[in-house]
């Protein structure tokens, strides 16, 4: 558990956060260590990771608490969201990534990215 926080990548110029929600499918620590082992460094497909920096996201993060969790997505200022997700299903392997991931994650096998993850909306912030 870390209680030291994260580091936080800047940017030059402006960003736009979007922090959005799902839960897991199971709740053993089995099936944790499952979904956070598709997710190590080095096991997430190389072009799913292309797709994502080429729809223009700069960084993206995923929590989670239990079965809950919670991905952060930092992208340029005129980023639009819906636009995004929509080229980001039609790239190399994300339609594959998106059915494998879907096997641990409280979704179907057909649902892209943007159908899974449930958008939060932010109550407060302390700027």
């Amino acid at each position: 558990m870390n209680t030291e926080g994260y580091e936080v990548k800047r940017f030059d110029g402006s960003t736009k956060r979007y922090v959005r929600t799902m839960e897991l499918r199971g709740d053993t620590p089995e099936f944790f260590s499952e979904y956070e082992r598709r997710h190590a460094q080095g096991n997430v497909w190389p072009e799913v990771l292309e797709g994502i920096r080429a729809v223009g996201i700069l960084e993206m993060e995923i929590y989670r608490c239990g079965r809950q969790l919670v991905m952060i997505v930092e992208a340029p200022e005129g980023f639009d969201w819906d636009e995004a997700m929509e080229r980001l299903a039609t790239l190399p392997r994300q339609a594959e990534w998106e059915a494998y991931m879907a096997e641990v994650q409280e979704a179907s096998a057909e649902a892209t990215s943007s159908e899974k993850w449930r958008r939060m909306d932010r109550i407060f912030n302390l700027y």
